[in-house]
């Protein structure tokens, strides 16, 4: 194939002596005029159309490398020849191999072998530049990629729509979107109009980085410009994954009815991206209704489509119709990846089905894949959610045998379990072997610890590490400040407290209700009822709403201090609020009047509760 190849590179004189016989010379002299007659475009480089092809692609030999059939040895040989040519071949056999090269997607090698044509003296033409620049934009080099189409210029050579596309689709790969825009708009100015596939790359860009609005903006200039552009199936699967994904479902559902009526049949990526849409905005029943369709327009649904689905029925809890969808997955040959178990596993885990989601986490041992360590993650939260927490540290034993690396999910994961379960000591270990791993810890770690912490007794160890964590680069949370601060006042040390209370605002942060009603309830509980009563008074001024049981906390207390006149005032408050009365409320009212002996007329003063929504 080498040899047969380098024909369409060999030279006049080198051709002329390959063969004797007059079959062999009609084949090589026709060879030869071809690659020595020069491409139009060479002889004018300002040539209003410098992409005409020669005569060369009348041969069978072009055609094979113009559809990338072209190994890279094969490429790398005939480069090789070609270079050690005398006379050179022309600048069209060169533009050829690179082209075929680019074929391939081997991008790097020939932005290489420009480099080594320009070292032995090559002078490129308009094409060879096109080739470079396009390479170059390929492998997220774009600045080198101006740099190419500088000496374009200096060569006299008028950029085309191609250079630009390139350009675009170069500063789009590096999320340089603003300047993919703007060149876009100056490609007029040297007289490139837009092609459609200058439109679709930058709609692409456009909607890759999150700018689908002003995508479909500009496909909307497109299809106004008198159909010379047309959109195509590829166009539409950009706007309507961009618009899914943005929650913009209504106008994707418009763009794909649009679509059909304009006769483009939607594939797979369009209807995998409007079901996730669907899924993703909880119309589950139409997402159903459109995998019918897609099913009966005879296209064929990838793993992704299936996945899509899968995980919306098991976020629903609707197992038994995931799994089926497992086995019609199976049955149509679609080939389960590990998101699909994964998937699967989780939503079992969720529902407290370990028992299912163990036997499909030993099914997926046999298969090619294999766990990953989100399969582990799965099943480890899943046991330390239902307080099984020594099965939960066997999986993390079992993930480092088979050198699987716990991440700083499976170590939250665990942690919280632990602590869960009253297992500090073994929390402790855990938290060394996170450090020995060198997992950095977040601030999700952070919050556990100090919870973990503070309800096991241990709050002098939370509090010291969240001194600790003062010094880390973490946005402290509300919950992290309400745990310490609840276990600071359980354990009396209520200067503390109300130091990291009152200086919350120093942290950026507002105390919340659960903030308000820890310490309403610890005054309480040191007697210092009318200070609780004042706080109640605070928090309703800054705007933090109470929720009863800040309420049901104040009423009992005032309650036990037979304070009628008190528990009367934060009942009327209650009802104004629209907040319904608990078991606690009833109980709180119910010991007042069993201490008062003028409990009717009492009774005449409490307000009347909505009843509580059955929704």
């Amino acid at each position: 194939m080498v040899a047969k190849m380098m024909l369409l590179f060999a030279p006049t004189a080198n051709g002329a002596a390959l063969s004797s016989s007059s079959s062999k010379s009609t084949t090589v002299g026709r060879l030869s005029s071809l690659i020595t007659k020069k491409p139009t475009f060479s002889e004018n480089p300002k040539s209003s159309n410098p992409n005409k092809e020669s005569v060369a692609s009348q041969d069978p030999r072009y055609t094979y490398l113009k559809c990338g059939a072209i190994t890279l040895n094969e490429a790398l040989h005939f480069f090789d020849q070609m270079t050690q040519m005398k006379p050179c071949p022309p600048k069209s056999s060169f533009n050829l191999l690179l082209g075929a090269l680019v074929k391939i997607k081997q991008y790097n090698l020939v932005v290489l072998l420009c480099k080594k044509l320009d070292s032995i003296g090559f002078s490129p033409d308009f094409i060879t530049l096109n080739i470079l620049l396009n390479c170059l934009c390929h492998v997220s080099r774009v600045n080198d990629g101006f740099s190419v189409l500088g000496r374009i210029f200096r060569l006299g050579y008028i950029p085309n729509t191609v250079t630009f596309t390139s350009l675009v689709k170069g500063l789009c790969m590096e999320d340089k979107i603003s300047e993919a825009t703007r060149l876009f708009g100056k490609m007029v100015l040297f007289g490139c109009q837009p092609s459609i596939i200058s439109y679709g790359t930058l709609i692409n860009g456009l909607c890759r980085t999150g700018n689908t609005s002003v995508a479909v903006r500009l496909y909307e200039e497109m299809v106004s410009r008198n159909g010379v552009c047309k959109p195509n199936v590829i166009m539409y699967s950009s706007i309507i994954d961009g618009l899914c994904k943005e929650g913009m479902v209504e106008k994707a559902r418009e763009l794909f009815l649009e679509m059909k009526s304009r006769g483009i049949c939607p594939d797979v990526v369009v209807y995998s991206s409007l079901l996730h849409g669907l899924c993703f905005i909880g119309n589950l029943e139409e997402a159903k209704g459109l995998f019918i369709e897609m099913l009966d327009q005879s296209v064929q649904p990838n793993a992704v489509t299936f996945n899509v689905l899968i995980d919306a029925l098991c976020k629903v809890e609707e197992l038994e119709e995931a799994n089926e969808l497992l086995d019609l997955m199976i049955q149509r040959g679609v080939d389960p990846d590990i998101f699909t178990y994964n998937t699967l596993m989780d939503g079992y885990c969720l529902s407290g089905k370990l028992d299912i989601a163990r036997n499909l986490f030993v099914s997926m041992q046999s298969k090619e894949n294999g766990h990953d360590v989100v399969s582990y993650n799965i099943m480890i939260n899943g046991y330390c959610k239902y307080l099984k927490v020594n099965k939960a540290t066997s999986l993390y034993r079992e993930m480092i045998s088979k050198g699987i690396k716990p991440t700083v999910i499976t170590y939250n994961t665990l942690l919280s379990g632990l602590f869960q379960a009253g297992k500090v000591e073994e929390a402790r270990e855990l938290l060394g072997k996170m450090q020995l791993d060198n997992i950095a810890p977040t601030s999700c770690t952070y919050n556990i610890l100090v919870d973990g912490f503070c309800k096991n007794g241990c709050v002098s160890e939370a509090l010291e590490l969240f001194h600790r964590s003062e010094n880390c680069k973490f946005e402290f949370s509300i919950e992290m400040f309400n745990s310490l601060i609840d276990g600071l006042c359980k354990t009396k040390k209520l200067e503390t407290a109300w130091e990291l209370f009152y200086g919350l605002p120093n942290k950026g942060l507002e105390p919340t209700v659960v903030t308000y009603s820890i310490m309403i309830h610890r005054l309480c509980k040191e007697g210092q009822v009318e200070k609780a009563n004042d706080l109640l008074t605070e928090m309703e001024e800054k705007g933090c709403a109470p929720n009863v049981v800040t309420f049901n906390t104040l009423l009992h207390s005032f309650s036990q201090n037979n304070e009628i006149q008190k528990v009367v005032e934060l009942l009327h408050k209650m009802a104004e609020k629209k907040l319904s009365p608990d078991d606690s409320t009833i109980s709180a009212v119910a010991e007042l009047l069993s201490k008062d002996e003028a409990y009717l007329e009492t009774l005449k003063l409490l307000p009347t509760f909505l009843p509580k929504s059955t929704k």
